[in-house]
């Protein structure tokens, strides 16, 4: 259907002129421009996530330093519970 619309110049210039008329020639510039500009910080910011990904060894460590510290923090909650149950109320 798609491939349909853009198989004579005539249609790619009745849609052109539509878009013009709706949109202002003043606007399309600017917009144009806006588009660009995002596209360009869609891309650095897709290749950054790529540098930012840990590799398995790393995200191994990292994995056994949350352990390690939800260990501690567990061992403090069960000092905390007892201290608080010795208490006299």
């Amino acid at each position: 259907m798609i491939g349909d619309l853009f198989d004579s110049p005539w249609k790619i210039a009745i849609i052109a002129v539509v878009i013009i008329v709706l949109f202002g020639s003043k606007k399309l510039p600017h917009a144009a421009r806006s588009l660009g500009q995002s596209m360009r910080i869609l891309k650095t910011e897709v290749g950054s996530l790529h540098e930012d990904e840990p590799t398995a060894e790393q995200a191994q460590i990292g994995a056994g330093d949350q352990q390690s510290q939800i260990d501690t923090l567990q061992q403090q909650v069960r000092d905390l519970q007892r201290a608080a149950s010795e208490q006299p109320s």
